[in-house]
């Protein structure tokens, strides 16, 4: 199913490898089976909640070895745009988990409280499962005040067992209507994760092939850098939606894909 001439693959997490705490089919066969087709991989997630050394250990209670190395996030790209434009020791409110705080924190960022969020030179949001009104009221104050707005992506939804629960996008939806700024987006669909994951792999776009379970986000991502793009229905999106999007391969799982 996998073109002759693909060397590498770029593949989401969440609805791809598993759902909340679930993994999604046989893992360590999976990857063994990538590993004996001689592709490289690099994992590129929107979700910006862990480190990647904190992938690695999840990935590893699955049975699948890998380094930090090949796991790129939604908050190591928000970190790295944000020190092409700030100096070390900027004040940054935000609103997220330890991936994003950690990430900033590596740049030199000076994270601030909620209570001391006023003096903020930008403010940065992703998924946060300890949001408050507090931290949104604040979020608020501080764009409308004209502070630099980002977000690490715009995910509505987040896939569990269960089914879908809001995502760091359904959040951002009230500090948007709130006050009417869009954020400077650093996850997919825009290209700068998969920039990043092309520069880990070495490869060249034509010979990588972007694995995702999110027609909107993954595949949309991969298009906009010129991969092609698979799109397995192990999570979010649903096969009748994939028409409007095209990918070159739709397959059941990603062990269908590499089967």
């Amino acid at each position: 199913m996998i073109p002759s001439n693909i060397k590498a693959l770029i593949l989401d997490m969440d609805g791809v490898i598993w759902k909340g705490d679930a993994p999604i089919g046989d893992l360590p066969a999976t990857f063994k089976r990538i590993r004996e087709r001689g592709l490289k991989f690099v994992f590129a997630t929107n979700n910006g909640t862990k480190t990647p050394e904190e992938y690695q250990k999840r990935l590893a209670e699955f049975g699948v070895e890998i380094s930090p190395e090949q796991v790129v996030t939604s908050a190591l790209g928000i970190a790295f745009m944000l020190a092409q434009k700030f100096p070390r020791g900027t004040k940054i409110f935000m609103i997220g988990e330890d991936g994003i705080r950690v990430a900033l924190e590596e740049k030199g960022f000076e994270i601030l409280s909620t209570e001391n969020a006023p003096v903020a030179q930008a403010v940065v949001m992703g998924i946060d499962r300890s949001i408050s009104f507090q931290k949104v009221a604040e979020a608020t104050l501080l764009v409308r005040a004209g502070i630099p707005f980002y977000t690490t992506n715009t995910d509505r939804t987040f896939p569990t067992p269960r089914g879908e629960i809001p995502g760091s996008g359904s959040w951002l939806s009230v500090i948007t209507s709130a006050t009417g700024v869009e954020p400077i987006v650093a996850g997919k669909p825009f290209p700068y994760l998969m920039e990043l994951a092309l520069e880990k792999l070495g490869t060249k776009k034509e010979e990588t092939l972007v694995v995702g379970d999110r027609l909107e986000t993954d595949i949309a991502a991969g298009q906009s850098v010129g991969c092609l793009t698979a799109f397995v229905l192990s999570g979010v999106s649903k096969l009748e939606e994939a028409k409007d999007w095209n990918p070159n391969i739709i397959a059941d799982s990603l062990a269908a894909l590499v089967a």
